[in-house]
């Protein structure tokens, strides 16, 4: 997608997207809140009148999440850390009873680009990609999952990338980054079958390429900056998030609401 047709959709969807459910309250967590995408989404959602927990691996270092929590108190946050299971457990445990509408694992990581070469493949990171991008939303689901059926919309989404798409000509590695993406698309759909009965939409999203801090190490500051801005990508994810159902969720959906190949 061009980058001007891109800003022009979120233009006529924008409004929308800060309207949603605006009669009653809802409750949205975000894994990776403290920049980026996840810092952009906690923004929006809580401008939008949602309530908002926002999850950080560091919260210390985490300044512009904590100012825009102290201006809004409608934005709670909590440490957590994905690669610690025991920790996601006990986070769930906190919130047993209280409804989440959505629970969004934006949380992701791109490891260490140069051992995802060959030549230099490292294993370790390669355990820790894997890890974060494909078994923590997966904990996560199972964790909250009480949670996110006991609210109105029951919607458990996470952040795939096209590229994790098999069919779509890509470029050479990250091999880590890349199979994860893949692996998390394979999980929710597994996932959309095991809660299926218990009226649960599972899906995954994906922004277009977004001038946050993953791409510039990815393509490099001067090409990332020609890309789209986080407030429009976010705009656009937050209205196809709030169309999700059952039927429409069994492929990846891109920003602009068209399906994704696998």
């Amino acid at each position: 997608m061009k980058t001007t047709a891109f800003v022009a959709f979120v233009l006529v969807l924008g409004a929308a997207a800060h309207r949603l459910d605006a009669q009653q309250p809802r409750t949205v967590l975000v894994t990776g809140s403290n920049r980026g995408l996840g810092l952009e989404f906690v923004r929006q959602y809580a401008a939008a009148g949602w309530s908002v927990i926002a999850t950080a691996r560091d919260v210390a270092s985490a300044k512009e999440l904590r100012e825009l929590a102290a201006r809004n108190p409608r934005i709670t946050i909590e440490k957590l850390d994905l690669l610690d299971r025991p920790g996601i457990k006990a986070l769930a445990a906190k919130y047993r009873g209280r409804p989440i509408d959505v629970l969004l694992n934006n949380g992701g990581l791109l490891g260490d680009m140069k051992a995802q070469q060959l030549g230099s493949l490292d294993y370790k990171q390669f355990e820790d990609v894997m890890a974060v991008n494909v078994y923590a939303p997966l904990a996560m689901a199972e964790a909250f999952q009480d949670s996110v059926a006991a609210s109105q919309q029951k919607k458990i989404v996470s952040m795939t990338s096209r590229s994790g798409v098999i069919s779509l000509p890509g470029w050479r590695g990250p091999y880590f980054y890349r199979a994860s993406k893949i692996g998390l698309n394979m999980i929710t759909r597994v996932l959309a079958d095991d809660l299926r009965d218990r009226g649960i939409v599972v899906a995954t999203i994906s922004p277009p390429p977004t001038e946050t801090d993953m791409l510039r190490t990815l393509i490099g500051p001067e090409n990332a900056a020609r890309q789209a801005k986080p407030a429009d990508v976010i705009a656009g994810l937050m209205k196809v998030i709030a169309g999700l159902t059952q039927a429409n969720s069994v492929e990846p959906t891109y920003v602009d609401g068209t399906k994704l190949p696998w």
